[in-house]
């Protein structure tokens, strides 16, 4: 009797699980697309979609690996190396709900609404209204992951009121390739 009950259980598991999988959300790959159609060299034409799973847990878009030109482009390595680097800063360009549940540790929040205002913070200095980024530290900016606009728009934002683009390092992986490597993280301190 068991041995049924348990068997019953399974498949109505599998059932939701097969109803929900033929629901899942189709996401954004570039800008509002949810679907890119290629080639193969084969002339065979295949459709490459993208759906919400355990691991693609972020909505956006597929983020450029450098947003803008001259910015530099990092791997988990260069972060770790950046938490003690006194001339870097490790900013967690993510909201700052996102940043108070978790970060990666050493980080500071600056949220990518803020940051082209908040750049005294990264060693600018403003006078009539313009940044002076010639003593700015070098900046290692990050958020949700290789979907996530918010450093991308950040650094953006930086560049065009005056930060040096080369001591802008962008860590696209983000918290979600930092989660998925198992690495520390901690809850996000406010204190700056």
């Amino acid at each position: 009797m068991a041995m049924i009950k348990l068997l019953m259980q399974s498949v109505v598991c599998l059932t939701i699980f097969c109803a929900n999988a033929s629901v899942a959300e189709n996401l954004r790959i570039i800008g509002e697309d949810k679907a890119f159609v290629t080639t193969l060299p084969s002339g065979e034409e295949i459709t490459i979609t993208r759906q919400m799973t355990p691991c693609a847990k972020n909505k956006g878009w597929l983020q450029p690996l450098v947003p803008e030109p001259g910015i530099v482009p990092v791997t988990e390595m260069e972060v770790l190396n950046a938490i003690g680097d006194a001339d870097t800063i490790l900013i967690d360009m993510r909201t700052q709900e996102w940043f108070i549940d978790a970060t990666i540790p050493g980080a500071v929040n600056i949220p990518y609404t803020e940051v082209a205002m908040r750049m005294d913070e990264l060693g600018c200095s403003r006078a009539d209204d313009i940044w002076d980024c010639s003593g700015a530290k070098k900046v290692v900016g990050f958020c949700n992951g290789p979907v996530c606009p918010q450093s991308p728009t950040a650094m953006k934002a930086m560049i065009r009121d005056g930060f040096p683009a080369e001591k802008i390092f962008y860590y696209r992986g983000g918290m979600l390739d930092w989660d998925a490597l198992g690495l520390t993280t901690v809850e996000g301190d406010f204190a700056f």
